[in-house]
């Protein structure tokens, strides 16, 4: 992505923007959600927590000057598992920027099914903590049983409910509160991280990723399922466009574009 781009939108629900051209695979009943090994899960928490660490720090730094507010908000949940969601609009940093702010907490993510299917990364992608969305049935209860047995740990999910990445988008894109029924079942602690771009240094020239931190909301258990998830999803939705608002500089302008 080049500085001053202009990208062009039909739809702010469906357009994707990463540049990334995979096939998926199927995500069926014979994908290993759990893995019943030890070995398996020390791997996984060698490479989540303290391999890929210093990587991801470095990255966040350099890249993106990264800084985080209120992070003092998940202190009190440290050894409670809960759900984070965020905004999309990274095609990398994405995949840690939310495991960089709440560490050492073990992160899990919930991705499409692109993100599992790139040849020769597919289990190191895994061991990193992407939790693919299931293409059935018989894959949506092993999903919902990987998904119940991280929280019941103690460990975080994170969701990025606008599906799509956008590079560099300075406000928050509608989304639906389908992803919101994952703590409505499992009574779970919200959280949400809202990535804005600022400027900094000395002549105000250089761009920054600040990252506000907002919660915890919790599930209203007087409603219904349905409204539950609405409630839960308006709570974050307006969390994250009042965050939205602190961008003040505009890396790639979209422009929307209506169907010919």
């Amino acid at each position: 992505m080049k500085e001053n781009q202009i990208i062009y939108y039909t739809d702010e629900l469906n357009d994707e923007f990463s540049g990334a051209e995979i096939t998926p695979r199927t995500i069926d009943g014979d994908y290993p959600y759990l893995h019943r090994n030890i070995l398996w899960d020390f791997c996984s928490f060698m490479v989540q927590n303290f391999l890929s660490m210093p990587i991801k720090v470095l990255y966040s730094k350099i890249k993106f000057h990264i800084k985080y507010v209120g992070k003092e908000k998940i202190k009190p949940y440290r050894k409670n598992g809960y759900f984070f969601y965020g905004n999309h609009t990274q095609p990398f940093a994405d995949t840690f920027i939310p495991s960089v702010g709440i560490y050492p907490k073990r992160n899990f993510f919930i991705v499409n099914p692109e993100n599992i299917s790139m040849k020769g990364l597919k289990h190191l992608v895994e061991m990193l903590g992407a939790i693919p969305i299931p293409g059935n049935k018989e894959a949506m209860k092993n999903f919902i049983k990987a998904i119940t047995e991280k929280i019941e740990k103690g460990y975080s999910i994170t969701i990025y409910p606008e599906a799509h990445i956008w590079p560099y988008y300075t406000k928050i894109r509608p989304f639906k509160e389908v992803s919101f029924e994952y703590p409505v079942k499992l009574k779970a602690p919200v959280f949400c991280f809202t990535n804005t771009y600022q400027k900094y240094g000395k002549k105000q020239n250089k761009i920054q990723i600040v990252s506000y931190i907002d919660g915890p909301f919790f599930v209203d258990e007087t409603l219904s399922n349905k409204e539950a998830k609405k409630k839960l999803r308006d709570e974050v939705y307006k969390s994250m466009v009042e965050r939205s608002k602190n961008s003040n500089i505009e890396y790639i302008k979209y422009v929307f574009k209506e169907n010919s």
